[in-house]
């Protein structure tokens, strides 16, 4: 099970460029490994994240078999607006994790 930890500025002054960082924990299996019965183990990475603030995507990036377990991602967005920041991981079994936070923006 995966979990997501993120941080977002809780508020910013309109125009002001925020960093928002953000891990998650995943094993991020490449596919290449196998068990102790020397059968593959199945690849299962995160292979999408997105962020979107006040439902308008801001950032999106595809990741690979040569990221690390538990990626940590860091970009900057300008503040806007208040609002929410939502962010999505996508792995290849179809599994979608989530987390938000706030933000108020003067």
């Amino acid at each position: 099970m995966a979990s997501a930890k993120i941080k977002v500025p809780e508020t910013a002054k309109k125009g002001e460029v925020i960093e928002i960082k953000t891990s998650i924990t995943h094993d991020m299996e490449s596919g290449q490994r196998k068990d102790a019965n020397d059968k593959p183990i199945p690849r299962r990475i995160i292979n999408t994240f997105t962020c979107k603030y006040n439902g308008t995507e801001v950032f999106r990036m595809d990741l690979h078999p040569a990221v690390s377990a538990n990626p940590y991602i860091s970009f900057f967005v300008v503040a806007t607006e208040t609002g929410k920041i939502e962010m999505f991981w996508n792995d290849d079994n179809g599994e979608i994790y989530t987390a938000a936070s706030s933000i108020t923006v003067s």
